[in-house]
């Protein structure tokens, strides 16, 4: 009884030891699969100056739910990959945003969300507003709407993943 055991035994090894299929080996590009994990976990900062920081709310809701695309938000421009500029960017609040871009690790996003981020808005010709927040940060997706809706910036986020499929490994400084 005890030889049947082992019989047992070592076929287990053997069929744990021999692969079953000839799919177990993937061949791939580094590129893509970095672009693939890129896209699939975005942790956004969110930088919310006005009324469109509210809308951006919305797609962390239950309607929307951001989670299911691997969209996180986070608080610390150390862990987050993407910025989400949203609201009217004024003249003291410009060198604040380019103090938190420049804390963020490469590869990093921008996404202008609604009109007032994009151009300056209502507000185009006050003295103190900045007519779009790209003449401070180089933005990557501009999300129109005054306030543009939750499925706008929902939109703006495709967008930009598929951006990110697009970047090369070979474009990113790597240090």
């Amino acid at each position: 009884m005890s030889t049947d055991v082992t019989k047992q035994n070592d076929a287990k090894d053997v069929a744990i030891g021999q692969p079953s299929n000839g799919a177990e080996y993937i061949l791939s590009n580094v590129d893509k699969v970095v672009a693939w994990a890129r896209q699939g976990s975005m942790w956004p900062m969110t930088f919310g100056l006005a009324c469109c920081a509210v809308e951006m709310m919305h797609i962390a809701a239950a309607r929307y739910d951001q989670d299911r695309l691997g969209i996180v938000f986070r608080a610390s421009p150390r862990q987050s990959d993407v910025m989400i500029v949203a609201g009217t960017l004024t003249n003291k609040m410009a060198p604040a945003l380019r103090k938190v871009y420049d804390q963020m690790p490469e590869p990093r996003w921008v996404i202008s969300m609604g009109s007032c981020a994009n151009g300056g808005g209502y507000y185009h010709y006050s003295y103190s507003v900045v007519r779009g927040c790209d003449r401070i940060v180089p933005v990557d997706i501009y999300v129109p709407g005054c306030p543009p809706t939750a499925e706008a910036l929902l939109y703006g986020v495709l967008q930009l993943q598929k951006k990110m499929r697009r970047v090369s490994l070979v474009d990113v400084e790597i240090y």
